[in-house]
């Protein structure tokens, strides 16, 4: 058998309504011509569906299994219709976000938490990648969208900031620098520092700031996360680079001294970054909407 979905609605509609008179009407459709879809319907059927009477129709032992099966499968399709507008409004699939360091740490949790509590059906997928590989990733087309450092180089592509994230270095009290307010990132590299693990896309990008200075940062150990940094400077390891939010509130439990970078590289915002607004699909469009983007100018 081959019928459409309009057969079985057209069907159903007479069922419902009990006569192909008044289903042809509820379903749109010139009776002659709901007449001829139903004659149609059962010669590919090989069997009668309908029993017509002088009040009516009435379905047939095969017309009610059809009956029961076409409301089965026209349920489904509205299920699949209302999984599909999900995913074209953004309220279902998996969003790939590709974020520096400082932005998976400190911006998108509570920008995210309560966009994701009112889709129970998406799911996002945070990438941590540093600024320079994100705009890479973009430019190439694996990525999308994602949050970098306004201190890259994105020609080409689209950033709106978003929030500070300026840098600061932390030394313990009884360091040479505590008594400073600001300091150069070549005024400290032959001091011993404290860093995040391997991998961490904010250490990276100061491991690339330290090279482009002409020296390798002496580190003494890293840590998993800014706590443990800031704990090891607390008992004056070493010093350690940090985003400013992070260094303001840790400095309540741990004693060191925070001191401004004057690098233009850590005077920084985070942005959103896009090659083109009108490419993305609708749900990275909602979320970067949710975050900060300006849609009025895009």
């Amino acid at each position: 058998m081959r019928l459409d979905l309009a057969d079985l609605h057209l069907f159903l509609c007479i069922v419902d309504s009990g006569s192909i008179t008044a289903g042809a009407a509820r379903a749109n459709l010139a009776l002659a011509s709901a007449s001829e879809r139903m004659r149609n319907m059962e010669s590919v059927a090989g069997v009668a569906l309908l029993e017509r009477r002088s009040r009516g129709s009435v379905t047939t032992e095969a017309g009610e299994a059809l009956a029961h099966h076409a409301r089965l499968i026209l349920r489904q399709q509205d299920i699949l219709n209302s999984e599909l507008q999900d995913f074209a409004v953004g309220a279902r699939g998996t969003i790939h976000l590709y974020t520096n360091t400082a932005a998976l740490t400190e911006f998108l949790p509570s920008r995210l938490a309560p966009w994701l509590a009112d889709r129970p059906r998406l799911r996002i997928a945070l990438k941590e990648r540093t600024s320079a590989d994100i705009v890479r990733a973009i430019h190439s087309g694996l990525a999308e969208a994602g949050i970098v450092s306004d201190a890259i180089n994105a020609e080409g592509l689209e950033l709106h900031p978003v929030a500070k994230d300026h840098l600061v270095l932390i030394v313990p009290r009884n360091h040479p620098l505590a008594q400073r307010d600001r300091v150069h990132l070549s005024e400290v590299l032959d001091h011993p520092f404290v860093g995040l693990s391997q991998g961490s896309a904010l250490q990276d990008h100061i491991d690339d700031q330290a090279r482009a200075a002409g020296s390798l940062l002496d580190y003494r150990i890293r840590m998993k996360t800014y706590k443990g940094v800031c704990e090891m400077v607390d008992h004056g390891i070493g010093i350690g680079i940090l985003p400013q939010d992070i260094a303001r509130r840790y400095r309540r439990r741990y004693a060191y001294r925070t001191l401004l970078l004057t690098d233009g590289w850590a005077r920084r915002q985070l942005c959103l970054c896009f090659r083109d607004w009108k490419t993305l699909s609708a749900p990275m469009q909602s979320l970067l909407a949710h975050l900060g983007a300006d849609t009025n100018t895009l």
